[in-house]
């Protein structure tokens, strides 16, 4: 049995998903944190439900990736879905919690790393989410980072995402990502995005601009050979909908003045800004949230797709 069939095997594959392995159809990975943990009811399922038929309508298979009883599932059932978005006992599990949480027979719905690393073993070359953690503000302090950046180190997939959240200190995120050696491509941009804002101001080296040329530098970078490591696809939000770039500041700024007066600091930080920024965007943060990840996933089933046409 071959490496890719055994870890395929050790994670349970939807039936859609199965079949798109057996007759070479194209596959994206998606994130399950965005339905149990992200969205209030009922919009986390009608939000799941949305994404995976953006994949569909895109050509590809959608394959949600979660973690149900101890079994790690590639693709979900209509039934497993329903369970992920209403069951409110599902864990957060990033890479890390993966291996206790199968012990324990526990459930859990996957972040970008456990997402990442799930469906990598099962040899899908293309997820697409929202934004990636980073680089904390304050690291030098708090020593506090994603554990995103070092798991896509190692993990030979494609990242479609809005960049990392401008909370995060986004320039050191740039120079770990640099120091790790996983490639970040600038999708139509030559600057980074902020998740919430289509460009945080920082430059990027490489720019694609169609899903081919995606497609191209993967199949160059499985020619090499060498350390398996992800390639992140950043892919900025489209300008009218990205969250208004004046209100985003202040807030932040404002938020940020907050966590020193109070002395908020280490893990707590990064809750209390997203809090603040959608409490006093009026919501506005979420809905350039989610229409990053429309566009994300739109893409990412493009550049699956275009790999596929190629013989890739």
């Amino acid at each position: 049995m071959s490496d890719t069939t055994s870890h395929r095997t050790a994670s349970q594959l939807s039936p859609e998903v199965r079949e798109a392995f057996a007759t070479g159809r194209p596959v994206v990975a998606l994130e399950s944190t965005i339905i149990a943990h992200g969205l209030p009811s009922p919009r986390n399922l009608a939000v799941a439900r949305e994404l995976e038929s953006l994949v569909r309508a895109g050509g590809a298979v959608p394959a949600t990736v979660a973690v149900l009883d101890g079994r790690p599932h590639v693709g979900l059932t209509e039934d497993q879905l329903e369970r992920t978005a209403a069951d409110e006992s599902i864990r957060k599990l990033g890479h890390r919690d993966l291996a206790p949480a199968l012990a324990a027979g526990a459930s859990g719905a996957t972040t970008v790393s456990a997402t990442a690393f799930l469906a990598a073993r099962a040899g899908i070359r293309v997820f697409a989410t929202g934004g990636l953690g980073g680089v904390h503000r304050g690291w030098t302090e708090t020593q506090d980072e994603s554990a995103d950046l070092r798991l896509l180190a190692g993990a030979r997939i494609t990242v479609v995402c809005a960049g990392v959240k401008s909370i995060l200190d986004v320039p050191a995120t740039l120079q770990r990502l640099e120091t790790l050696g996983v490639t970040v491509l600038g999708y139509g941009t030559d600057r980074f995005p902020g998740f919430y804002l289509a460009s945080s101001g920082e430059p990027v080296d490489w720019t694609v601009r169609t899903p081919e040329e995606v497609a191209a530098v993967m199949d160059a970078q499985d020619g090499l050979g060498g350390p398996e490591s992800a390639i992140i696809v950043a892919h900025p939000v489209p300008e009218p909908e990205q969250l208004d770039p004046v209100l985003h500041d202040r807030v932040l700024a404002e938020a940020l003045g907050a966590c020193r007066e109070r002395g908020i600091g280490g893990q707590a930080v990064t809750p209390f800004l997203l809090e603040q920024l959608t409490r006093r965007s009026g919501g506005a943060s979420l809905e350039a949230n989610l229409a990053a990840v429309r566009g994300n996933v739109r893409l990412a089933a493009r550049i699956a797709v275009a790999r596929t046409a190629a013989g890739r």
